[in-house]
């Protein structure tokens, strides 16, 4: 588990201005990670840190040769175009990187000049995935959630009887992760209407998001190697925000018997920039389960995982339509969640995952599954807001929506903040739908 540090304390400022306004995602206590390049230009794409409203280029740092040792390994594994490297290398390496970026950030670093010359304008650049995805998992550890959609369905039993013994996922499509920027052509498929004799085939009608917090592999495990719960902080790089689109009239037609398949691996959209664990340490919160239900079984428990295996991040989603972007308005806030009502912990997942002797490899991802609240207004899913489309949303512009139409932008945030530490982001994840190609 991550530990409180020097990097953590809340009277550290930055020579980059911007970082100290107490409002940026990117103060000098948070350092996330991401792939970049000055936009429109030819040049590599190479690692970034964030740093108030620029960026460090760490291909630039390490060619500098700056710092010593792990810190300087670590640079070195961040200069090119994927950060897998860097992020099979282990906590010992993340941490030493992060305390020499956080000392030649601070006002009055002996580096400043040097660093300054190696700033890039986050205003001026395009990202890429910041790692290769080798494997993708969705998890569905919102029991919110997933009472809500499974009152839609199966309203005498909307929980499964496995759901609060295991935590449930499916394996995903990693080649339709993209990042954030991402527009995409409006799914199409099979559908049945509860009416029609037989399906038919045409433009999804059902589109919706979902607001979820993405989860990156750190260090591999063997094949045949379970993770145990005591060990699996230390093989988690960081998080992300993320949106698992999702086309609910097409997924409803095929999910049975073998779950979600053409409705979910269209399109996946990831914030940037990767809040690492070590920054998440302040944020750690516990976990616990109500006492009138299962206790998980001693292979997915640990006190560690007890006493602070729970994030405290809290979520929104905006939607920006076409009609409001050519009037110059900015997006409208849907709903606000937390992470912190996860049924399930990020190591529980991951555990769970390796416990028959799956292997990760580094740059792995997990997305949470729709993380949505106990209130109706903390909902991380159209199709929870509208009650399965039976309830309309209606915009400040008169604007109505059940479900996505094309034009729409969806946006997704995330931050966490919290007395005595500093507030700390994740940038915007940002999707566009556009018309179906038909």
């Amino acid at each position: 588990m991550p530990v409180l540090n020097e990097t953590h304390e809340l009277s550290l400022t930055s020579w980059v201005e911007s970082a100290n306004s107490g409002q940026s995602d990117f103060p000098i206590q948070n350092l996330p990670f991401a792939v970049f390049r000055r936009a429109a230009s030819d040049e590599a794409f190479r690692g970034g840190v964030a740093i108030g409203d620029q960026i460090i280029d760490m291909a630039a740092l390490a060619a500098a040769g700056l710092f010593n040792a792990d810190a300087q390994q670590g640079a070195q594994a961040c200069a090119g175009d994927e950060l897998n490297a860097f992020m099979g290398m282990g906590k010992n390496i993340w941490s030493a990187l992060r305390l020499a970026l956080s000392r030649a950030l601070r006002t009055g670093a002996a580096e400043e000049a040097q660093l300054k010359a190696m700033l890039v304008a986050q205003a001026d650049v395009e990202y890429k995935l910041p790692c290769r995805i080798g494997d993708y998992t969705d998890f569905y550890t919102s029991v919110y959630h997933a009472t809500a959609v499974g009152s839609l369905f199966r309203p005498d039993n909307p929980l499964l009887p496995n759901y609060k013994w295991v935590p449930i996922g499916y394996h995903g499509r990693s080649s339709s992760i993209d990042v954030s920027g991402q527009s995409f052509l409006r799914p199409q498929g099979q559908t049945k209407a509860p009416d029609a004799a037989e399906p038919s085939f045409g433009p999804c009608k059902r589109l919706d998001y979902e607001l979820e917090m993405g989860i990156y592999v750190g260090p591999a495990n063997e094949l045949g190697a379970p993770i145990e719960i005591g060990a699996a902080e230390d093989h988690i790089f960081g998080l992300c925000i993320f949106n698992d689109w999702s086309a609910r009239d097409i997924q409803a037609w095929e999910y049975q018997p073998l779950g979600p398949f053409l409705a979910k691996n269209f399109a996946s959209t990831v914030s940037p920039w990767i809040v690492t664990n070590e920054a998440l340490a302040p944020y750690r919160i516990e976990w616990s389960r109500d006492e009138n239900d299962p206790q998980p079984l001693p292979y997915l428990n640990s006190e560690q995982n007890s006493a602070a295996g729970g994030y405290d991040v809290d979520m929104e989603v905006l939607l920006q339509t076409e009609q409001m972007r050519n009037a110059g308005q900015p997006a409208e806030r849907l709903s606000v969640s937390s992470f912190k009502y996860s049924y399930w912990t990020a190591a529980q997942m991951l555990t769970h995952h390796t416990v028959n002797g799956c292997n990760m490899r580094s740059g792995d991802f997990f997305g949470s599954g729709t993380q949505s609240g106990p209130v109706h207004e903390e909902a991380g899913s159209l199709l929870e807001l509208t009650v399965g489309g039976k309830q309309t949303i209606t915009l400040s512009n008169g604007e109505t929506r059940k479900f996505l139409e094309d034009g729409d932008a969806v946006v997704m945030r995330g931050w966490c903040q919290r007395d005595g530490a500093a507030r700390i982001g994740f940038g915007d994840c940002v999707g566009t739908v556009l018309p179906a190609k038909v």
